[in-house]
């Protein structure tokens, strides 16, 4: 099927990381001219072969400001860039200091990375932004409150403010969100052991974990106009039917 994305120029941010890296794969194969955004992953970021690559800070305001100048103007973003710390600490343990810099490097770079992207949108009258967020902005993660904190900012709050937003410059302009679940990725390869595998697909319809590829054909959906034209402020999970409580 035709997404109408040919041609279109594409800022992925977050290109080194898996889920990242797969949908700038996936946006140059629907003959999109990509821009590639990496803070520290320069060397997997160039790999891809996208039409530029460009390295920010997204947790720094100038630097966000160098990326859109740098890519020029655009016609879809996909804000895909974030963390997940590790670590499972419970709020009565969690440093104030891990706290603010999963939310800077979560929510605060995912804002900054839709004030630029709607800025140019502003200009052009047009545009497409995808937001990545997760499913523990949907049900919460026990151990991981800063994480949830965040990505639950992003699939609510910060998605239905900004689809009405953009109707004021520019009518047919759109804002999803992807929320991804557990996915097979370079940030979370190394806590996916067999004991964690069982536990986590007890909450899920469909026994296994995602792959990058995965979640990006859910943001290539959302970012074309032919295949999603009248879908905003919709929040796509991708998680194996995951639910808030055991399947199995």
């Amino acid at each position: 099927m035709d997404t109408g994305l040919a041609g279109k120029r594409v800022l992925v941010t977050g290109a080194s990381g898996g889920i990242g890296s797969a949908c700038v794969r996936q946006f140059m194969a629907e003959g999109c001219e990509v821009v590639a955004h990496y803070h520290l992953g320069r060397d997997r970021a160039e790999a891809l072969g996208a039409a530029a690559v460009v390295g920010a800070d997204l947790r720094v305001e100038a630097e966000v400001d160098r990326l859109f100048e740098a890519a020029g103007p655009l016609d879809v973003c996909a804000a895909v860039a974030g963390i997940w710390p590790a670590e499972d600490v419970p709020v009565w343990e969690l440093p104030l200091e891990r706290w603010e810099e999963t939310l800077r490097a979560n929510l605060t770079a995912t804002f900054l990375t839709a004030r630029g992207f709607l800025r140019g949108m502003a200009e052009q009258g047009h545009g497409s932004l995808v937001l990545v967020a997760s499913t523990a902005g949907l049900f919460g993660e026990a151990g991981h409150a800063d994480y949830a904190a965040a990505k639950s900012a992003i699939a609510h709050g910060l998605l239905l403010s900004l689809k009405n937003e953009v109707a004021r410059i520019a009518p047919r302009a759109r804002v999803n969100v992807v929320c991804p679940g557990w996915t097979e990725s370079p940030m979370t390869r190394d806590s996916l052991d067999q004991e964690t595998l069982r536990r986590i697909t007890r909450t899920m319809a469909l026994e296994k974990v995602a792959q990058p590829d995965d979640v990006a054909a859910q943001v290539v959906v959302l970012a074309s106009d032919v295949l999603s034209g009248h879908v905003t402020g919709q929040v796509v999970t991708v998680a194996g039917g995951m639910e808030g409580r055991v399947l199995r």
